[in-house]
């Protein structure tokens, strides 16, 4: 939370207004090439419909970037489990992950070297009740942590998984700072 000085018109005691913050609403740091995608959902009294990719010849339509899918494929996350951060560097492999069920806390950081946004990092959270796309490029590293829930995550990719020779490169989840995953305790 951000302090602010000044007058207010509701006076406190002095022990509450010296430990008043307000807070503070900045515009979220963007990184170089990543980008998001809102999904509806269509509710009725049976349940809910969303769509989630349309495909043609070229790979994904109507989408803010391209991405020509190769895989698609399902995570379940545990209740409070970190799984991070992994980066793609062996080949490209681009991905999009949306949250069907529960929620993600998903950090992203740019690792590219040259990128404009090299070191920027960005905080997602995502759940099933309002689901979102975010399009993930190579050299991005990418973690999440699921709610007290757990999530399900699906995500697409433009390259094939290969279990004898994953391109998922792994640093520890606290290498750009355990606070990252400190509970925001408002």
């Amino acid at each position: 939370m951000a302090e602010q000085k000044g007058e207010h018109k509701i006076k406190l005691d002095k022990k509450y207004a010296e430990a008043l913050a307000f807070e503070n609403y900045p515009a979220a740091p963007q990184i170089e090439g990543v980008w998001f995608h809102a999904l509806k959902k269509n509710r009725s009294e049976n349940g809910a419909f969303m769509e989630y990719v349309r495909l043609d010849e070229r790979g994904v339509q109507g989408l803010p970037g391209q991405l020509t899918p190769r895989q698609i494929s399902v995570s379940w996350a545990a209740p409070a489990r970190i799984n991070a951060f992994h980066i793609h560097v062996k080949e490209e492999q681009n991905e999009i992950w949306c949250v069907l069920q529960g929620q993600l806390t998903i950090w992203l950081v740019d690792c590219r070297e040259g990128s404009p946004t090299l070191g920027v990092k960005r905080k997602l959270v995502f759940s099933g009740e309002q689901p979102m796309m975010v399009y993930i490029p190579s050299g991005v590293a990418h973690g999440y942590q699921a709610g007290q829930d757990g999530a399900t995550l699906l995500y697409t990719m433009d390259a094939q998984f290969d279990i004898n020779d994953p391109n998922e490169g792994r640093l520890p989840w606290n290498f750009f700072g355990e606070e990252l995953w400190d509970e925001d305790r408002g």
